[in-house]
């Protein structure tokens, strides 16, 4: 499955940058992304891992629950 690199801006605006298959390469071109200020404040680079492209924009639209807050 391969890793796909998105920017993310507000009202689900989401574009596909690029497309690596493997995460280390993937990763480094996110961080790169973001060094260098690719998308306006707002908006935010992501990196998904999925099946195909529209999977991965489907999973970046859903809402998480978030995580535990500490000790329960």
């Amino acid at each position: 499955m391969p890793y796909f690199v998105f920017s993310i801006l507000p009202f689900a605006q989401i574009e596909k940058l690029a497309e690596f298959t493997a995460y280390r390469e993937a990763s480094a071109h996110a961080k790169a992304l973001r060094a260098a200020g690719a998308t306006p404040p707002p908006g935010k680079i992501k990196v998904m891992f999925a099946d195909n492209q529209q999977l991965a924009e489907d999973l970046l639209c859903q809402i998480r629950d978030p995580g535990p807050s500490g000790d329960d």
